[in-house]
């Protein structure tokens, strides 16, 4: 499905087909005619009033390797932390445990692992959830020292990859579960 700005919008002459548009400027956008399956339908309010991303939780197959990933990568212990409980059966369903899990703090947002996934499950972004997971980090210098820590750490990654139509340069990398993350910077202005 394609998307564009609507006309009359107070934003309508900042982007359209094939102009550049920021991911982080908040733009308008609405669905091209015909490009859907299905009617779509006036709301005329939203369902819910989200202001933000609360948490993120990544079903894991081995906790103390994932747990040394995630460590590592985003150079903190977790916030909470109930991993010592992960081969209790009832603390994989008690939310107040984090279902045997932990959770990182990363900026305003929690990062979660959960380790209920049979130790042969490997994340497969093709299949319906979560395409992958993307980090903020400040600038594509950081992107660049990270990817030189990795290298350090011998952790395979992408090359940091400039995407100027969208603002942005990215650095890829997966988990130890094959989880796509993206380490995601703005590019200067």
């Amino acid at each position: 499905m394609s998307w564009r700005v609507p006309e009359g919008s107070d934003r309508s002459g900042e982007a359209g087909p094939g102009t550049a548009v920021s991911l982080t400027t908040h733009i308008p956008l609405e669905p091209v005619a015909g490009e859907h399956s299905e009617p779509m339908t006036d709301i005329p309010a939203p369902l819910a009033r989200p202001t933000g991303i609360h948490h993120v939780r990544l079903t894991v197959t081995d906790i103390a390797r994932s747990k040394d990933f995630y460590g590592r990568l985003l150079g903190t212990q977790p916030a909470a932390d109930f991993s010592a409980q992960a081969a209790d059966p009832v603390a994989h369903e008690d939310p107040a445990r984090l279902f045997g899990g932990c959770v990182y703090s990363v900026g305003d947002q929690l990062l979660g692992l959960r380790p209920v996934a049979s130790a042969d499950d490997r994340f497969e972004s093709t299949r319906v959830g979560l395409d992958h997971l993307s980090l903020a980090v400040g600038s594509a210098e950081e992107l660049r020292a990270a990817a030189a820590r990795l290298d350090d750490a011998e952790v395979k990654h992408g090359e940091v990859m400039e995407l100027a139509g969208f603002g942005i340069a990215i650095l890829s990398v997966q988990d130890p579960d094959g989880i796509n993350l993206e380490l995601t910077a703005p590019l200067p202005t």
